[in-house]
């Protein structure tokens, strides 16, 4: 057994690029692990690997005592001197496993060491490839797809990934043996399954580095993207500038007669594209990305927040199927949308108009009301002998309606 264990750490080495010691210091806890489980974590042993020989021994150690108390972890002196005549009492003996006590667990236990070094170097062969894909574009082979769930295994070339149906463009379907065009999310180190890599075909980041490869003013920086939104399946907004004057960004990704454009399309399945021209002005970049509805004007409420006025047959345009093009558009913008017809926002300004009207009117009532209560508490007090004599004929009024009960 202990040649076969080091010609497969020899193997590992050559193949996997796993170092030989790394794994026989694997091999040696693993070992002493696996022997104190066994003993229920009493006893103690020491491994020992022999390189050159090609040999591994195990002992357990035991101090020596009087009395032994505890046969685990002591041993008898007379016992320890027949093993070595120098033992003297508080020395450690170690006694050495036989072969048929030591050779299943040390079969066992490298077996596992070994499964859990190929699974390792798998790993970190995994994240080292797909680190320097992170946000890439990577083009792979359909090698299953999972029939209940529609997860979908492709092969890489050098590793297989599952794509999650979560991650496919909907209405989208494979078969195997079909090469994609896959983005690169996630790379993690660390994980309870390990390195996790994510892979999609519904980020934004697909439509933006496709571009990025297919269009040569993007790759040599003439055109920029500046924003980009997407509903995967069904519409992508992407916000361009040109840095050349010379240069239409927008043409420069559309291609004539929507060549350039329509190889990416083609890749998402019919998505539907609208590249919008960027500006640092918000009433120009609001517009555009409204497109392809016509904006008649942008009202700037706040930092983030706008409304905007349509003519009635561009209404539904703007606003879109389900508030899609609306929606797309404040994402790529960052700005919240009201879109209102031009008769809709005069009605809606007429309602605060007379709202704020009866307000004001109100809080003139109550200040009238006020300030006649204010005026005869001030009359009061600067005319106490006129509230006396109101008081005092009220008074008389009383005795006079006395006498005459009284008559």
């Amino acid at each position: 057994m202990n040649s076969e264990l080091f010609e497969a750490l020899d193997m590992l080495e050559k193949e996997k690029g796993i170092s030989k010691d790394y794994m026989l210091e694997r091999v040696e806890a693993a070992l002493i692990s696996a022997y104190k489980r066994d003993r229920n974590g009493l006893a103690n042993v020491r491994v020992e690997i022999n390189k050159d020989k090609q040999d591994i021994k195990m002992f357990e150690q035991k101090t020596i005592v009087e009395e032994v108390g505890d046969p685990e972890l002591e041993i008898g002196l007379a016992d320890a001197l027949k093993i070595n005549r120098k033992y003297t009492l508080g020395d450690t003996c170690e006694i050495e496993l036989k072969p048929k006590n030591f050779r299943r667990l040390s079969a066992q236990t490298a077996k596992q060491v070994i499964i859990q070094g190929i699974r390792e170097a798998e790993r970190s062969m995994m994240i080292k490839e797909y680190e320097s894909k992170k946000e890439e574009i990577i083009t792979a082979i359909v090698d299953k797809i999972d029939p209940e769930n529609e997860d979908v295994l492709v092969d890489t070339g050098t590793s297989k990934v599952y794509l999650k149906k979560a991650e496919q463009i909907p209405g989208e379907h494979f078969n195997v043996g079909d090469h994609i065009k896959v983005f690169v999310t996630e790379v993690m180190k660390e994980s309870l399954r390990g390195p996790l890599v994510s892979l999609s075909r519904t980020a934004p980041g697909l439509v933006k580095r496709l571009f990025e490869l297919e269009i040569p003013e993007i790759q040599q920086g003439v055109v920029v993207i500046m924003s980009i939104t997407r509903e995967a399946g069904s519409r992508t907004k992407m916000a361009v500038m040109s840095r050349d004057a010379n240069v239409d960004p927008i043409g420069a990704c559309i291609g004539n007669k929507g060549m350039r454009i329509q190889s990416i399309v083609s890749e998402l399945r019919g998505e539907k594209i609208d590249v919008i021209k960027y500006s640092e002005d918000p009433v120009e970049y609001i517009s555009a990305a409204l497109s392809p509805a016509t904006v008649k004007e942008v009202i700037i409420d706040s930092e983030k927040s706008c409304r905007v006025v349509v003519d009635a047959d561009q209404l539904s345009l703007a606003i879109g199927k389900e508030g899609q093009n609306a929606r797309l558009a404040a994402r790529l913008t960052g700005y919240k949308i009201d879109i209102k017809t031009r008769a809709a926002l005069e009605e809606e300004e007429a309602k605060k108009r007379a709202f704020l009207e009866a307000a004001e009117k109100e809080q003139e009532k109550e200040d009238e009301e006020d300030a006649e209560i204010e005026a005869q508490a001030a009359h009061k007090e600067a005319h106490p002998e006129e509230a006396a004599t109101v008081q005092t004929g009220a008074e008389e009024t009383t005795d006079g309606t006395v006498g005459d009960d009284e008559v």
